[in-house]
C-alpha cells in the first residue's frame, strides 16, 4: 500500500458528482487538493468544508475545459508549492443531447469533444511532463461503459469515451520505462448531474435512466479511484469497469416495476 497523505492531487470537474466525491475521498486520506471546475463558488464551499472537517489544504482553479486552449497557461500559473502534482484525476466530462447522428447538434458535439477529449488532453499535456521530470506520478482517467459499447443515439458521446480509453492506453505505452502509472475507470449508471446536463435541465427526463433500479453513487467511483491510487508502486491498475448490480451492459439493466 502507498500512503496518500500529503500527496498533491488535481481533480478536474471537482464541483459536483464523481469529481466532488473523489476530492472528499482524497481529503479523508490526508491529501492536498487542487480543485478545478467552472463553478468556483462550489469549489470554494467544498474547500472550506474540507478544511474544517479534515484540515485539508486546497487550491481552487476556475476553468472551463471547453476553453482548452487556456489550460496550459492557467496550470503554468500554479504557485510553486502546488506544482509537484502526484496524482491527476481527469474526471471532467459530459454528455450533451441524445439523438441520431444525422439529426445531431454541432454545438452539442463541440461541447463533448472539447471537454471530454481536448480538455483531458490539454490538462494531461501540461501535467505529465512535470511528472516525467520528477520521475513519479499517477494519471487516473474517468471514462465510461460508453467507451466499451456504443448505444443508440449515443454516437458522439460514445466516441469521446472510446477516445478516453484509447488515450489511457496510449499514455501508458508512451510512459513505458517510467514509474508513472495510468488508470482508466469506466462507470456504468451513476446517479449524478450527468443526465440533467445531457437533457439540459429536464429533471423528469433526467430521472428515467435510474428508474426502477439502484444505480451507482458517485462515492462508489471515488472509492475505486482511491483503491487504484493506493496500490503498491509496482502495481498499475490499468482499467476498471464498474456497473450497478442491476446493469449488465450499456443497454441491458433489470428494472423493478413500481
Amino acid at each position: 500500500m502507498t500512503t496518500l497523505a500529503n500527496k498533491v492531487v488535481l481533480v478536474t470537474g471537482a464541483s459536483s458528482g464523481i469529481g466532488e466525491a473523489t476530492a472528499r475521498a482524497f481529503a479523508q486520506q490526508g491529501a492536498r487538493l487542487i480543485l478545478l471546475a467552472r463553478r468556483i463558488d462550489r469549489l470554494r464551499l467544498l474547500a472550506d468544508e474540507l478544511k474544517q472537517s479534515h484540515n485539508t489544504q486546497s487550491h481552487c482553479i476556475e476553468l472551463d475545459l471547453r476553453r482548452y486552449q487556456t489550460v496550459g497557461r492557467e496550470l503554468d500559473s500554479l504557485p510553486r508549492e502546488w506544482r509537484a502534482i502526484d496524482i491527476l484525476v481527469n474526471n471532467a466530462g459530459l454528455a450533451a443531447g441524445l439523438s441520431k447522428l444525422h439529426e445531431g447538434s454541432f454545438a452539442d458535439w463541440d461541447e463533448m469533444i472539447d471537454v471530454n477529449i481536448k480538455g483531458l488532453l490539454a490538462v494531461s499535456r501540461t501535467i505529465i511532463p512535470w511528472m516525467v521530470k520528477r520521475d513519479r506520478g499517477h494519471i487516473i482517467n474517468v471514462g465510461s461503459i460508453a467507451g466499451h459499447e456504443t448505444y443508440p443515439q449515443g454516437n458522439v458521446y460514445c466516441a469521446t469515451k472510446f477516445a478516453v480509453r484509447a488515450l489511457s492506453r496510449g499514455m501508458k505505452m508512451d510512459l513505458t520505462g517510467t514509474p508513472i502509472r495510468v488508470t482508466c475507470i469506466d462507470p456504468g449508471l451513476v446517479e449524478t448531474e450527468f443526465s440533467l446536463v445531457r437533457f439540459k435541465g429536464d429533471r423528469e427526463r433526467a430521472a428515467l435512466p435510474y428508474k426502477g433500479l439502484i444505480p451507482l453513487a458517485a462515492q462508489d467511483i471515488a472509492e475505486a479511484v482511491i483503491w487504484a491510487a493506493n496500490r503498491p508502486e509496482h502495481v498499475n491498475v490499468s482499467e476498471m469497469l464498474i456497473l450497478p448490480t442491476a446493469q449488465s451492459s450499456a443497454m441491458l439493466a433489470h428494472r423493478e416495476e413500481k
